[in-house]
C-alpha cells in the first residue's frame, strides 16, 4: 500500500524539507542513520520535515512526519549481492510516486540518491546531498554488492554532479569530493556531524557490563562498530597480541558486510584469544542506552578505521568522557585533538584499491603502543576524557548544526517556492 502523506500545517508554511534515507529509527546500523535521526528532530524545531525511509516506520506530528517504504525481495531471482542495490532503486522510484510537496529534497547515502535525482527532475526541487562516505573510497564494497558496486558508484557520481548543494561532514571530505567529482567548489558546504551531550554522557549503571560478562573492576579498551573493512576492526584485533596485560578488550562488533569478513574476524579473534584472556566479543548491535554505558565505563575507546569521513563514534565516546585512540584519517583528525582528547595513530595507506595499510603490522603495533600508554597512565586518561567531553559539548551541538542546515536551505529556496 502506498503510504499517505499528511497535508502541510500552515504553521510551517515557510519551508518544508524532504529527507530521503536508508536508515531511520528503529532501523539504524551506522553513523548516517544517527545523523538523520538527530538532524531531522532538530530541524523540526525550525521548519516542517518529512522523512521517507527504507522500512516500515510511521510517525505523524505537526513538524516531523516519517514514512517507511518496505520492500519484499523474496521474489527476486537476481544474484543475492544485487538484491540490496536493486531494492534501493525500487524504493527510490516509490519515493516519487507518493506526492512530494516539499521545497527541497535532502538525500543521505547513495542508497537514496536515485530518489533525489527523480525528485529534482520530476518535481523541480533543489537537491541537497550529505556525504557520509564516498563509494570510490570504499572499493571493498564490491565484495558485498558485486556489480551493484558499479551501480552505486554511477548513481553517486550522477547525483553529486547535478546536486544544488553538497554537504561535506569534514574539510577532508570536501577535498575528496573536489578530487573525485566534477563539482563546483562553491556548491560544497562543510557542516559537521553532531552529538547530544545530554544523552551521551557518563553513566553510573553497570547493568550492560554485567549482562555482557565484562568485569566492572578491570579497565577495558572498547571498540563499537560494524564488521567492515572501512572500520579497520581486524587491524585492532591483530593488535591485541601487542597489548600489555592487566586490562580487558571489549569488541562490540556485529553486522558483518560479507561472510568472508565475518570468517576473517572470527579467525582473528580466535587467534587473539590464544595470546591472552579478557577478550569479550559482543556479536550483535546493542541498543543506544547499553552502548552509552559501555562508552562511559571504558578506559579507552579505539577507532582503527582506514576510511572515515567524520567518525561520529569518536564524538560519542568523547561526550561520554572517554579518552580516544584513533587512526589519523579523514574527518577523525577534525574531531580528536591529538595529545588533548586522545591520540591519533598515523596510517600509511596503499595508493590503489583496496586502500589498506601499507604496513598492517606496524599499524597494529602503533595502535597497541598508544593504548598501552593510556592504560598505564590513568591521570593522562582522565585529562583526555575531561577535555573530550568539553570539546564535544562546545563544538558539536546538533542545534547549531540544524541552524547551519536551515541557512543552507534558505540560500537554495526562492521565496516563490515557499
Amino acid at each position: 500500500m502506498v503510504p499517505a502523506v499528511p497535508m502541510r500545517p500552515s504553521a510551517f508554511a515557510q519551508m518544508k524539507a524532504l529527507f530521503l534515507t536508508n536508515e531511520f529509527p528503529p532501523h539504524i546500523y551506522g553513523g548516517a542513520g544517527v545523523h538523520v535521526d538527530y538532524l531531522s528532530r532538530e530541524l523540526a524545531r525550525l521548519m516542517e520535515v518529512e522523512v521517507r525511509a527504507f522500512g516500515d516506520q510511521h510517525q505523524d506530528s505537526p513538524a516531523l512526519a516519517v514514512r517507511g517504504f518496505p520492500k519484499n525481495t523474496a521474489g527476486y531471482t537476481c544474484p543475492p549481492s544485487l538484491k540490496s542495490p536493486l531494492a534501493a532503486a525500487s524504493r527510490c522510484v516509490d519515493f516519487s510516486t507518493v506526492n512530494i510537496d516539499a521545497d527541497l529534497v535532502h538525500c543521505h547515502t547513495w542508497y537514496t540518491h536515485l530518489g533525489g535525482i527523480l525528485a529534482k527532475l520530476n518535481y523541480g526541487l533543489p537537491l541537497v546531498l550529505t556525504v557520509h562516505s564516498l563509494e570510490p573510497l570504499r572499493p571493498w564494497k564490491r565484495e558485498q554488492l558485486g556489480g551493484g558496486y558499479d551501480f552505486s558508484c554511477w548513481v553517486e557520481r550522477t547525483a553529486m554532479e547535478m546536486a544544488d548543494a553538497v554537504v561535506a561532514v569534514s574539510h577532508e571530505t570536501k577535498e575528496d569530493v573536489l578530487r573525485l567529482f566534477d563539482v563546483d567548489e562553491s556548491k560544497i558546504h562543510i557542516i559537521y556531524n553532531g552529538i547530544d551531550p545530554e544523552e551521551y554522557r557518563p553513566s553510573d549503571s553497570r547493568a550492560a557490563l554485567l549482562e555482557q560478562e565484562i568485569e566492572p573492576e578491570t579497565p577495558f579498551v572498547l571498540f563499537v562498530g560494524r564488521i567492515t573493512r572501512q572500520k579497520g576492526i581486524v587491524h585492532l584485533v591483530n593488535a591485541i597480541k601487542y597489548f600489555d596485560p592487566g586490562f580487558q578488550v571489549v569488541l562490540c562488533a556485529g553486522a558483518p558486510d560479507t561472510p568472508e569478513i565475518a570468517a576473517e574476524m572470527k579467525a582473528a579473534v580466535d587467534a587473539a584469544r590464544q595470546e591472552r584472556g579478557g577478550i569479550v566479543w559482543i556479536e550483535k548491535m546493542l541498543d543506544k542506552a547499553k552502548v552509552i554505558e559501555l562508552y562511559g565505563h571504558a578506559a579507552v575507546f579505539c577507532c582503527p578505521s582506514i576510511y572515515e569521513p567524520f567518525g561520529i563514534i569518536n564524538l560519542e565516546a568523547m561526550a561520554c568522557e572517554t579518552a580516544v585512540v584513533a587512526s589519523a584519517v579523514g574527518g577523525i583528525k577534525e574531531v580528536v585533538v591529538n595529545g588533548e582528547t586522545g591520540f591519533l595513530v598515523p596510517l600509511e595507506q596503499m595508493q590503489e584499491p583496496p586502500f589498506e595499510p601499507m604496513h598492517p603490522d606496524r599499524f597494529a603495533r602503533d595502535l597497541a603502543a598508544r593504548i598501552n600508554q593510556l592504560m598505564a597512565q590513568p591521570d593522562l586518561r582522565a585529562r583526555f576524557a575531561r577535555a573530550g567531553r568539553q570539546r564535544a559539548a562546545d563544538c558539536f551541538s546538533w542545534r547549531a548544526i540544524a541552524k547551519q542546515t536551515q541557512q543552507l536551505y534558505e540560500s537554495l529556496v526562492t521565496p516563490a517556492r515557499r
